[in-house]
């Protein structure tokens, strides 16, 4: 990748041990490890390698990248469970009910659905703190919208096929929304990590009432 960076691939659908295999890889690359190292940015399936070109090569690069891929398998570290509470009032959740029409359920069987589903954190993108998650349940998976819709509330929660987020920004979006977080994802204050979540961190989203929300919900 351009003269700085090595791309390496360990699949090409959103999978558990594909990720896992991300994991291993971005828990091994160290200074120590590769000479010139400077960062490893994890994705869904692949990881890519930045390098300092006036001190290695990608030839250099990408042979210690292999030793490393294929040293003895180590479980990958296991992230933290991060608590993140959701309302689903209707004028939090616009999208819900044309969810659930969509996949034959009732509002609050959709509810329940994602409240149910098995989360991890897999990368970071698109937009300052937006943590892709992947693990929405098969019974309410749908492609994204045929055309965005603007002006998104931050703290929304949106569903696209397997994967979820919550929104840190006013943006627009083609995803589904089917409630609002007024948990803090991203802090500017906290300098070097304003972001609540680390990739490989595991999510559980938590319903609650109105009242909850606007007690916790950032002025």
């Amino acid at each position: 990748m351009a003269d700085h960076a090595v791309l390496v691939e360990f699949g090409e659908a959103i999978d558990r041990a594909v990720h896992d295999e991300v994991l291993r890889l971005d828990a091994r690359v160290s200074s120590d490890t590769v000479t010139g190292f400077l960062e490893a940015v994890p994705a869904y399936v692949n990881i890519l390698i930045c390098f300092d070109p006036l001190v290695t090569d990608h030839a250099a690069v990408e042979k210690a990248l292999r030793r490393l891929i294929d040293a003895p398998g180590t479980a990958p570290e296991i992230g933290q469970q991060q608590d993140v509470h959701i309302c689903y009032d209707a004028d939090f959740a616009p999208d819900l009910p044309a969810v659930a029409q969509a996949v034959g359920l009732s509002t609050e069987a959709v509810i329940a659905a994602h409240l149910a589903g098995d989360y991890r954190v897999y990368m970071y993108g698109f937009a300052p703190g937006y943590a892709y998650l992947a693990g929405v349940p098969e019974a309410i998976r749908l492609p994204r919208k045929t055309a965005p819709v603007r002006d998104v509330a931050a703290g929304s929660v949106v569903i696209a096929g397997p994967q979820c987020l919550i929104t840190t920004l006013v943006m627009p979006t083609g995803w589904w929304i089917i409630g609002r977080s007024p948990t803090q994802i991203l802090d500017g204050e906290k300098g070097e990590r304003p972001a609540l979540f680390d990739v490989g961190d595991t999510v559980r989203f938590t319903r609650i009432d109105r009242t909850a929300f606007e007690a916790e919900a950032v002025p």
